[in-house]
């Protein structure tokens, strides 16, 4: 019974581990173990069932037979180890330490030697030869074939091939026999050739245009940074100037016993208020998000990563109609919702609603893949950021599955909030929209 749930926690584990890689990730790991399952295909099938006539001949053909399967099987696995730094080497990440390739060389020279002494004692059946040949190289020229151009290989297992059939000529193999095994050697090589090659160009296009948006992304953020740093330096460098030469000012009037002085610090202060209401202006645009846009901006992020989804309410009383503390707050929801579902799991639909009900706003983010993103509703520090958000507005957050493979992500603020319990900017802002305009005054 342990060791049934061992396994159990084993594949539950394996299940997570799938679930929590990207597709790209999935892309590439199913592209990986597909081409490192291709030559333990090829061994227990075309390398190991033409060997069953040697088992019935004597002790020579039975030992070259044995010993022509485990050096088959080490050849496997050093393909398999060689894999990984191909692709590397491949998509120019990291060049290929040359010395993988002896070992896996003198094997494959070994595997050709044990073939063509099977082939002289009469240890393989005639059309299991061309089967052999077929299984022969495949090994070896799967991660060979990302590591040197294309010319290059096929120049290499042409002479490969003549090499072959020499020998197996020498031992006695009959002239069909003979074509029957060239073909095989110019099957196999096309067969590497026309299956790895084209999967690792798909993968390098796909992880360099992965490369290119996380560049983009980047770049985004540092310009942001620099209009940051930009608006800052435009609003607080002049007035800083100023205050420098009146406080200078102010200093030398006071050292003359000038009453000018009071006046020239009053000033200072005047101006120093200033900026420090325009700082804060400044920081409120710079973190506060606005509903409108992140509904499009999900909408848009959503459906180009192949998520079909809808926004609904964002034209009524519930979007453009709510106080502009409530939608910032809100927006801040949308994104880190859509966030969310771009994170975790790979969903197909998802609904954004905006809703009214008991004088409260009503934010529904619904997708599918509930299962994929379950661990969403386990307190992440984005949720919980924003459930300390809603409260200082009165408001609430729910997150979690909501049946039929859904999960839902619910916030509700009320349309009025008491002053006491908003932030200092959400006030600032609160307090401007309520403020009568010139024409008003």
């Amino acid at each position: 019974m342990k060791e049934l749930t061992e396994v159990i926690g084993r594949v539950r584990g394996w299940r997570r581990g799938w679930h929590e890689r990207t597709k790209l990730q999935r892309i590439d790991l199913y592209t990986r173990v597909t081409l490192c399952s291709l030559p333990w295909v090829f061994l227990v099938t075309w390398g190991l069932l033409p060997l069953g006539k040697a088992f019935g001949q004597g002790p020579v053909p039975v030992s070259l037979a044995v010993a022509f399967l485990v050096v088959n099987a080490a050849q496997c696995l050093l393909s398999n180890r060689n894999m990984d730094p191909a692709f590397a080497h491949y998509r120019g990440v990291e060049p290929f330490p040359l010395r993988r390739l002896r070992l896996p060389a003198v094997l494959l020279a070994v595997l050709t030697g044990l073939l063509v002494a099977l082939a002289g004692v009469g240890g393989v059946e005639d059309a299991g030869l061309a089967l052999l040949v077929l299984d022969l190289p495949l090994a070896f020229a799967t991660p060979y074939v990302l590591l040197v151009p294309v010319r290059k290989y096929l120049l290499l297992c042409a002479a490969y091939a003549v090499a072959v059939v020499t020998l197996l000529g020498a031992v006695g193999v009959p002239g069909r026999m003979l074509f029957g095994s060239a073909f095989s050697l110019l099957v196999v090589t096309l067969l590497v050739l026309i299956s790895t090659r084209p999967s690792a160009w798909s993968l390098s296009v796909m992880w360099q245009a992965e490369e290119a948006r996380d560049m983009q992304a980047r770049l985004a953020v540092a310009e942001e940074r620099l209009r940051f740093g930009r608006d800052m330096h435009d609003v607080l460098g002049r007035n800083l100037a100023v205050i420098a030469l009146k406080s200078e000012l102010a200093v030398e009037l006071a050292q003359r016993g000038n009453a000018a002085a009071v006046d020239q610090m009053v000033e200072v202060q005047r101006i120093a208020r200033a900026s420090q209401q325009e700082v804060r202006d400044v920081v409120r645009g710079y973190r506060e998000a606005d509903l409108p846009t992140e509904l499009l901006g999900a909408k848009g992020v959503l459906e180009a990563a192949g998520i079909t989804c809808t926004v609904e309410g964002a034209d009524g009383p519930a979007g453009i109609g709510a106080p502009p503390a409530v939608q910032a707050a809100l927006g801040w929801v949308v994104r880190e919702a859509a966030t969310n579902v771009l994170r975790h799991g790979d969903p197909r639909h998802c609904v954004i609603r905006l809703t009214t009900a008991a004088g409260a706003v009503v934010l529904e983010v619904e997708n599918d893949g509930a299962g994929a993103v379950s661990e969403v509703g386990g307190g992440g520090s984005g949720l919980a950021g924003l459930r300390e958000r809603l409260a200082a507005l009165g408001g609430s957050l729910e997150a979690g599955a909501a049946g039929d493979g859904l999960f839902r992500v619910t916030a509700t603020v009320p349309l009025t909030a008491p002053a006491d319990r908003l932030s200092p900017a959400t006030r600032a802002a609160s307090a401007e929209d309520r403020a009568p305009s010139p024409e008003e005054r």
